[in-house]
């Protein structure tokens, strides 16, 4: 349980809030590349950490991030021209290039000299893993930019859901880092069965090889964040083996959530402020995995028929989720279609507010990771905001320990630790071992 002190402090992101100024620190997803895939297409809003932002690919491919807002009467970018490497302003015409210098200013006399002057606010950008990034910190703490972890190589076969969820970063985060709960608010989605690992063939339910619902958590953190596993009794060999499934936190944003046999998921919670989370359900395969329509479909998650054109939800609290009562009769555990939505509805009904009051809850032994990630995100932000390092390395760090999460049945003693992780970290656990 959380003070409200410190309930405020792991929520709140806006302005000099210091879990907000912390994530500045970081290359932050923005949008998906689709969004901004067309030479002078439609320019793109964008809400993070509480500020309002357009993002354009100029007519030479470079992409942009501005202040939504012009200089000079403040109208908002969106609407603009997005043409000739610049992004123009409706009202007055004023224009601006992706680093955000003003290029022309056609309601100006020719002999001013305000264009040398005007500059609208802008940041640094960069692609890979089929989003954009965006940098919103001080230029002399920006990390070098390094393609996350999910895209191993260019070949890498790449899946992105994007929907907006009515709550607060931390509260989506903690879904994604609760295993307990998928064996009953996700079982018609993810059965019981029996085998090696979790089975996906498509658009069907995953079969997961146990009925144990109370999983046994241990939590490892590291220098970007924390692993934990879940251990279950698996529905084979139980008194011989156990079934792990290793779920990584990278902070402040990233979930790498247990593989299946068809591909790997990553689950992003970018906070757009206070109280509004965009959320990006991604996954990745080397081999067939599963197509960008199919796997929004299976998600629920389709512009036109599951959100709309800003990725806001058809299902929502106001409608219950279109939770489907007679579905529930037949066997649906939640009656919400897609686990996405069946998470968004929990994230979302934490109490009346966006934020959820903390200082209420009763935690069991299934929520050590959610107690840990919080307990570690609170002391963060406090050492931040007195003058520590950011939690978290960046992305070239992670790709170079090759971490990852992970899932088997293994035999009883096995120290999860080791497992999921590249040489170079073994040899770290070693030195760790041999020093104590």
């Amino acid at each position: 349980m959380l003070t409200a002190e410190e309930n405020e402090i792991l929520c709140r992101v806006e302005g000099e809030a210091a879990m907000g100024q912390m994530m500045r620190r970081h290359w932050i997803p923005a949008c998906m590349s689709e969004e901004v895939e067309a030479p002078d297409g439609a320019p793109v809003r964008v809400r993070l950490l509480g500020e309002d932002l357009v993002f354009f690919r100029d007519t030479k491919g470079r992409l942009g991030a501005l202040d939504e807002y012009c200089a000079h009467r403040r109208v908002s970018l969106v609407l603009g021209r997005n043409e000739d490497c610049g992004l123009r302003c409706l009202y007055h015409g004023w224009k601006y290039d992706v680093d955000g210098n003003a290029v022309d200013l056609p309601t100006e006399p020719a002999s001013s000299r305000l264009i040398e002057l005007v500059r609208q606010k802008s940041y640094p950008v960069r692609e890979g893993g089929g989003l954009v990034w965006i940098y919103m910190g001080p230029a002399s703490a920006m990390p070098e930019f390094a393609p996350p972890v999910w895209e191993a190589n260019p070949g890498t076969k790449i899946s992105v859901v994007k929907m907006h969820v009515a709550a607060n970063w931390a509260q989506v985060l903690e879904g994604s880092i609760d295993s307990a709960h998928s064996s009953l608010l996700h079982s018609t989605n993810i059965r019981p069965g029996v085998g090696g690992r979790t089975t996906q063939n498509g658009s069907g339910a995953m079969v997961r090889p146990t009925v144990d619902k109370a999983p046994r958590l241990q939590v490892q953190r590291t220098e970007y964040g924390m692993r934990y596993v879940a251990i279950r009794r698996p529905a084979e060999n139980a008194e011989t083996h156990d079934y792990m499934r290793i779920t990584v936190y990278i902070a402040p944003f990233t979930a790498l959530i247990p593989p299946n046999t068809l591909y790997s998921p990553t689950q992003l919670m970018v906070p757009m402020d206070d109280e509004n989370t965009m959320f990006y359900f991604i996954i990745s395969s080397e081999g067939e995995g599963m197509d960008t329509e199919a796997w929004r479909k299976y998600c629920g998650a389709r512009v036109g028929v599951d959100l709309d054109s800003n990725f806001r939800k058809t299902r929502t609290r106001a409608n219950n989720f279109l939770q489907d009562r007679q579905a529930m009769r037949l066997g649906d555990y939640s009656g919400i279609y897609g686990i996405p939505n069946q998470d968004m509805a929990m994230s979302e009904t934490m109490g009346r507010s966006p934020i959820a009051d903390r200082t209420r809850e009763t935690l069991g032994a299934s929520d050590i990771a959610i107690a840990q990630f919080r307990r570690m995100m609170v002391d963060a932000a406090r050492a931040f905001a007195e003058g520590a390092p950011p939690l978290g390395t960046a992305m070239g760090r992670l790709r170079e320990a090759k971490v990852q999460s992970y899932e088997a049945i293994v035999p009883k003693g096995t120290d999860w630790r080791r497992l999921g992780i590249g040489e170079a970290e073994l040899a770290l656990l070693d030195d760790d071992a041999t020093a104590a």
